[in-house]
């Protein structure tokens, strides 16, 4: 499919379109009333559909949303099961959800109550970022529309199945988006990351089997329902299909929320979809899926440094060349799992960050490390002492004050926090640092050289 002619499904171009009316005049809800009405469609039968459509997790991890709904364990009389609806979403660069809550909440909702039939779950719980104030309100209101229709509660379509959708808003913590954290933060708790196993399945929210999915992810639901799995799996890459929401961010002519299908060449969605780069200045790096994941070096150039052994495996081995041994850069790369793996970074959320000349490497790296030294939750040591260390080591290279072993510590303080906390903000953390140091080292070594002299 040329992308150019690509019709919105998502966010499409109708207006009111949050209204229950607008919305069931086009025929919003006609799925939910179809499946739970149609005893041809048990639970296991939506489970399979969307796990044959493979919608893959847009909160990040990219997971197959109907693998993880098989992972619930049987239904068991007297015990509640909980979806819980992850909105939180607290990284820069990040803004897509609050599209959908604004212009097609109802889309949302009738993917939420569908996975709950899927799942056979009493309720659905919406964790929504808490500074996210009108876009709360938006929601509220087009839920509260929802029972008021009888598309919400108990009995639906005057069938025994009963759903219940409550909003929650969030504790401001870019912790509480993490999936325990978040069932934490719901349950009036501090937002504490649980260790796994039990997973959510088994040990949810207060203790019941629960299933978390992105906002985004459940919105595809419906869509999968009306057009069929071999729809949604033919449109994009095959590796990662379907529409996707790209939230544009950085120095382009025209940041914001464009849908179009995965699988999208990252220069067409720079230069055609958002307008090029502001000013007419070049393009120096891009950060594909916000800001935890690597960077991608623009111009395809290396700083001709070779990593140690250690990272050959952790994207440094093939963090500047491709398979071929030639220095990869943003052109044929393509917004995918496959893809951006290749190039040594990730899709995560799709949040494209635009990075023109003019800024400093590693100034953003310190950010990146700021940013995440005062969100970590300082549960676990490595990320509790690491990300403060990564802030005050990265400092020193902001302030020209950096010796020549502060880039080896820098990348050692990396690899010794990444894969050894209960979630994963160390490695979001160590990351973006990381990946700056690797693909820009001849910023960071700038640095050092301007470096006065220690006395010893």
């Amino acid at each position: 499919m040329d992308w150019k002619s690509y019709q919105k499904v998502l966010l499409p171009d109708i207006p009111d379109y949050h209204k229950i009316d607008v919305y069931t005049r086009h025929g919003g809800y006609t799925q939910l009333k179809r499946v739970v009405k149609e005893e041809s469609w048990e639970p296991k039968k939506l489970i399979d559909l969307v796990k044959a459509a493979n919608i893959r997790g847009r909160g990040g991890a990219g997971f197959n949303a109907g693998l993880k709904w098989s992972f619930m364990p049987p239904k068991q009389e007297g015990v509640p099961r909980y979806l819980a609806c992850n909105g939180d979403e607290s990284e820069p660069g990040t803004f897509k959800d609050r599209r959908l809550f604004e212009f097609n909440p109802h889309l949302f909702i009738e993917g939420a109550i569908l996975a709950c039939y899927a799942m056979q779950m009493d309720a659905a719980y919406v964790y929504i970022r808490g500074e996210y104030a009108d876009w709360i309100d938006i929601l509220q209101t087009a839920v509260d529309e929802a029972y008021a229709k009888g598309y919400a509660g108990k009995n639906l379509f005057g069938t025994q199945f009963s759903c219940d959708v409550f909003v929650h808003k969030g504790a401001g913590a870019y912790i509480c988006g993490e999936e325990t954290s978040l069932m934490e933060s719901l349950e009036g708790k501090r937002a504490y990351p649980r260790s796994k196993p039990p997973f959510p399945a088994q040990y949810g929210l207060w203790g019941k089997p629960t299933t978390i999915n992105n906002i985004e992810t459940l919105a595809n639901v419906p869509l999968v329902l009306k057009n069929g799995a071999q729809w949604f799996s033919s449109l994009g890459a095959p590796d990662h299909p379907g529409p996707v929401l790209y939230g544009i961010s950085g120095h382009v002519n025209k940041p914001g929320v464009y849908e179009y299908p995965t699988g999208m060449l990252l220069t067409d969605l720079i230069y055609d979809v958002a307008g090029g780069i502001r000013g007419g200045k070049k393009i120096k790096a891009v950060v594909p899926g916000g800001v935890s994941v690597p960077v991608l070096r623009a111009d395809g150039s290396t700083p001709g440094w070779v990593p140690t052994d250690q990272y050959k495996d952790m994207m440094g081995g093939r963090i500047n060349v491709d398979a071929h041994g030639k220095p990869f850069s943003i052109e044929g790369v393509t917004m995918n799992a496959d893809s951006l793996g290749k190039a040594g970074s990730a899709m995560g959320t799709a949040g494209i960050l635009v990075l023109d000349e003019t800024v400093d490497m590693v100034r953003y790296a310190y950010r990146a490390a700021a940013f995440y030294d005062h969100e970590s939750c300082g549960q676990c040591t490595p990320c509790r002492e690491g990300t403060g260390w990564l802030k005050s080591l990265l400092a020193k290279f902001v302030h020209r004050q950096a010796g020549t072993r502060d880039l080896d510590l820098l990348l050692d303080l990396c690899y010794n926090m990444e894969g050894r906390t209960i979630c994963a903000l160390a490695d979001a953390a160590a990351w973006p640092v990381r990946g700056a140091i690797l693909r820009f080292q001849d910023e960071f070594e700038a640095r050092v050289q301007a470096a006065p002299a220690v006395l010893v």
